[in-house]
Formats: structure tokens, C-alpha cells, sequence
């Protein structure tokens, strides 16, 4: 089985799977968060050199206050955790997104996460924290003005290579699939520049339910794909 280099997840269903067991939807995003510490230890099984997971956008605020700090205490916990995942896994964990809305205790464990796991190699693994894809586009276009006005680039360097270098993803491969679980057939603003020639992979199975056999069965999908680029 050829197996995709990197795998991106948009990770969806938690609400919807505890709400069909009678319980809160802080429990399915706790339990969405466990089987994420799974399929990351599937993920390396099998091979796969990048995960790239969509945990948090920025849309995402405008959810109810209480599923809001809902999820920054379960993220606190998590990038805690974290540490032990990275290690045990050879796991080098990065955090794509705008990261300076979050409270500072957040912002510390991520750059120590971030340091800690820095040199570990096994598998790479992004987590899109208050990420949307046009805002990153908008911040790489903020940090390419300062460096025209400033003469560090001139508008005929700009290619997409000089572009892609502005990028949260900067030092990543392209994804070769992209998996979204619970339904939906949307990207909902998850990195639409780097998902340009990516297949796209989406099942009924809820997040929280998302486990290996799932993750193979996306493979054996991206397997059966003639990958061909130009539309030709």
C-alpha cells in the first residue's frame, strides 16, 4: 500500500457524536481529543511523515461561550500532555495558526511543546489552532509589504515558491490527502493554497469513531486515485 507522505485531517463530528449519546459536546471533544493521541500513533505505524489536523479555526469563536473555554481548558491539557505524546511517538509537533489570541498560559505551553519536540523525527505533526486559511493568506500578504517597503523583496521576486515561503505551512510538504470525517463535503477555509492538487477523501464516520481501519480505508481511497496534474 503507497501510503501519502503528509495526511491532513479536518477533524469534525464531536458535537454531533455526543449529542446522539445524551451528553454534552465538551465530551465529544474530549473524546475527539483521545482518539486524535490514536490515530497520530496509527498515523507513524503506517507510515506517514506529516499530519496536519484541523483542531480549532477561527470561526470558531463565535461558538457559545461555554464550548469556548470548553476547549481552552482541554487544549491546556492537551499541549501538556503533549510532551509525553511527542516523546513517546518521535513526534515533532508544530502549531499553524494565529496563536497570539490565545490567553498567555496557551501561548507558553505551545512555544515549550514547540522546543521541546523540535528534534524529533519519526512524524510531524501540525495542530491548525484559531487557523483559517484567508487570514493566513492575509498575514503572509502583511509580512510581504513590510519586506517590499523595506527593500528585502522586490514585486519581480515574487513567485510562488517566494509566496509559500510566507506561509504557516513554510516548511511542509503539500498534503497528498485530505480526510474530513462526520458528512460534510467542505474545506470550511482549511488551507486552500497548499490543498491545490490534494485528493480529497470524506466518510460518514464521526471524529470520535475516526480509527485505523477508517484511516486505511481513506488510504486505500488516495491508492485508487490516478494522480495526474495539468487536468489532462
Amino acid at each position: 500500500m503507497r501510503v501519502p507522505n503528509h495526511i491532513a485531517i479536518i477533524l469534525d463530528g464531536n458535537g454531533r457524536w455526543a449529542k446522539k449519546r445524551g451528553m454534552p459536546r465538551s465530551f465529544g471533544h474530549v473524546k475527539g481529543c483521545e482518539n486524535l493521541e490514536d490515530i497520530c500513533e496509527v498515523a507513524k505505524e503506517l507510515g506517514v511523515k506529516y499530519l496536519t489536523v484541523y483542531a480549532f479555526s477561527t470561526e470558531n469563536w463565535k461558538r457559545s461561550k461555554e464550548e469556548v473555554d470548553g476547549l481552552m481548558k482541554l487544549f491546556r491539557n492537551y499541549l501538556k500532555k503533549c510532551i509525553k505524546i511527542s516523546q513517546k511517538n518521535n513526534m515533532r509537533v508544530k502549531v499553524i495558526g494565529d496563536i497570539t489570541a490565545f490567553d498567555s498560559d496557551i501561548q507558553e505551553s505551545i512555544e515549550k511543546l514547540e522546543d521541546f519536540s523540535k528534534d524529533f523525527t519519526d512524524l510531524h505533526f501540525q495542530i491548525a489552532l484559531n487557523y483559517g486559511s484567508r487570514d493566513e493568506m492575509v498575514r503572509a500578504m502583511r509580512h510581504m509589504a513590510d519586506d517590499l517597503s523595506s527593500g528585502n523583496l522586490s514585486k519581480d521576486e515574487i513567485t510562488e515558491e517566494v509566496f509559500n515561503g510566507y506561509l504557516d505551512t513554510k516548511e511542509l510538504p503539500d498534503p497528498d490527502l485530505m480526510i474530513r470525517t462526520s458528512g460534510e463535503e467542505r474545506l470550511s477555509n482549511f488551507m486552500l493554497w497548499q490543498l491545490a492538487y490534494t485528493e480529497f477523501y470524506f466518510t460518514d464516520v464521526l471524529w470520535p469513531d475516526f480509527n485505523k481501519k477508517e484511516l486505511i480505508k481513506a488510504i486505500e481511497y488516495y491508492n485508487g486515485r490516478d494522480r495526474r496534474f495539468g487536468g489532462i
